[in-house]
Parts: C-alpha cells; structure tokens; sequence
C-alpha cells in the first residue's frame, strides 16, 4: 500500500507540495485537513470513539470523521470518502468554517493543520470500519460542550480546538 501523502499549503490554503502523512506530522509542517460534524434532526452530533489500536489518540472520542485530502480532491470530496470509509454512510456535505490550528502529542507527533470543518445531516446508525472506530453515539452539542469541560482527558486534542470553532459557527448562524 502506497503511503498516504498530505498538501503542505502555506497560511492562505495555498499548495506548496506533498508530503508523507507521518513526516508531515513528525515536523509539524502545516498541511491541509478536514473534519466532518455529523447531524441529525434533533440537534444531535455524531461522535466517534478512535479504535483502540491507533497510533495516536486511541479510544479517545471526536467529531465524526476526519482526515486528510488527497492531490486533486476537493474539501467535500475527501469528506465524503473518508466519512464512508470510516462510518459506512454517505450524505451531503458542505462547507462550514476553516481556520489553522496546532495540536503537540505525546508521542513527539503534531497535528498542524489548515482544516476545513465540514457539515452533514444523517438519521440512521453508521456501519463503523472497526479498524477505524471503536464505538460511536449521538449527543446534544450542549452536552458535548459541558462534557469538554468536565472531562476532556476523554477527547481528542484537536476536537476540543475544532468543536470550539464549529459551537461559535453554529451559534453565529442561528442568531442571523
């Protein structure tokens, strides 16, 4: 299997090469993602639980899905690829909200990335890649943002940069 490469892009999301994934990480060069935040008709968000076996961040939960673009790959289609191979479902996507942020690991590896958060809407259970993820559920965004507090040793770094950016972005369009 060939390794998977990232766009290295500069402060304005502009492409300034390739990259191997973990080289990219392992120097914290700024490179573009995404992360998928999965609705449904009752405000809830769709969690997932990391599989137990990955390399960073095991059994820790986050937003829906998340990746890396591939070279020719627009934002929604990288989303819908990876929310299929990770959740097993398929459904629209749009853009929300993207900004640059930077998350240090433990293991000496640093998320540094210019993500495009992205939205989707879904009523049905997911048909989870359990090489991908452990466990999923649904829960209230308010909940989310009390349970970040109390707990956030539970979640993600970056989850708990990007749910920040996706509350305000959703909060900002409701009171328009």
């Amino acid at each position: 299997m060939l390794e998977e490469k990232v766009i290295l892009v500069d402060t304005n999301d502009t492409p300034i090469g390739l990259m191997p994934k973990m080289e990219a990480h392992e120097k914290g060069l700024l490179h573009r993602a995404f992360s998928v935040f999965i609705l449904n008709k009752s405000g809830e968000l769709m969690l997932q639980q990391r599989a137990l076996d990955k390399y960073h961040s095991p059994g820790l939960w986050t937003n829906t899905c998340c990746s890396h673009q591939r070279e020719g790959e627009t934002n929604v289609e990288a989303g819908k690829r990876r929310l299929f191979e990770e959740m097993g479902f398929k459904t629209e996507l749009s853009d929300l909200v993207s900004f640059i942020y930077k998350a240090p690991f433990d293991n000496g590896l640093t998320e540094h990335e210019f993500d495009h958060v992205l939205i989707g809407y879904f009523e049905e259970n997911p048909k989870i890649n359990p090489a991908e993820v452990a466990a999923w559920k649904w829960m209230p965004i308010d909940a989310i943002k009390a349970d970040l507090s109390e707990h956030p040793d539970v979640y993600t770094e970056w989850f708990k940069i990007i749910f920040d950016k996706f509350y305000e972005t959703l909060n900002r369009q409701v009171k328009k």
